[in-house]
């Protein structure tokens, strides 16, 4: 945590990450920020809507290039937080995140 309290975005939920070799991309879920519309689950098949809770959930937060596309994809269609979305995709190499980088700047736009 550096001085200001903002983690770097590759450290949040890090603890049990696969080596960023393998999985160099991440997902950084606001679930409270998740009113369940479901539009991630529409276009990624790494998204799903709970039955129980009726709130979206990835299968895995690590992933590689071959799942980047539709992660991305899913973190841009999130209506959440007046359409910034609650779904962050983060590079672990760069800690930027890719989508869906509402400032443009690259910086993690989680509300914490």
């Amino acid at each position: 945590m550096s001085d200001d309290g903002i983690q770097r975005a590759s450290d949040v939920g890090s603890s049990d990450a696969p080596p960023v070799e393998e999985k160099p991309y991440k997902i950084v879920f606001e679930a409270n920020k998740c009113f369940g519309a479901g539009k991630c689950a529409e276009v990624s098949d790494n998204w799903e809507m709970s039955l129980a809770s009726g709130m979206a959930q990835p299968n895995e937060y690590f992933f590689g290039e071959e799942d980047l596309e539709h992660n991305v994809r899913a973190a841009e269609v999130c209506p959440a937080k007046k359409d910034d979305g609650c779904i962050h995709v983060v590079d672990r190499r760069t800690d930027e995140e890719i989508a869906p980088d509402p400032h443009g700047d690259g910086t993690l736009s989680v509300d914490w």
